[in-house]
């Protein structure tokens, strides 16, 4: 049986520094509500989510190519470790966006 290869973690890796980019910044902030301060103001904190974004988008995509390429396109009759970077790059994902857009933030201020 072939070796699971390492840098099918760095899926991981990436999708839980998109998680931590995007949870970062709070909707305020975003908006413009209450940030006016730091490097760029609410633009800085509208490119630092929109960078998350992209991580998280590019992680999830990178999971998929990673399935398909690596195991279902070869037809290798053991599909796991592909299944398992998959689903664990899409629970990051939706995990935060779940914490992103399902909070309520009145109550911090």
């Amino acid at each position: 049986m072939e070796e699971f290869n390492h840098s099918y973690h760095a899926c991981g890796v990436i999708a839980t520094i998109a998680f931590l980019m995007i949870n970062a910044v709070s909707n305020g902030q975003v908006r413009g509500d209450s940030y006016s301060e730091g490097c760029l103001g609410q633009t800085g904190a509208r490119i630092w989510l929109f960078i998350g974004f992209m991580l998280a988008f590019g992680s999830l995509i990178a999971s998929m190519w990673i399935l398909f390429g690596g195991y279902v396109a070869k037809e290798k009759p053991i599909v796991y470790p592909g299944i398992a970077v998959f689903f664990q790059n899409a629970f990051i994902f939706f995990g935060g966006l779940v914490f992103k857009f399902g909070r309520m933030e009145d109550l911090w201020q």
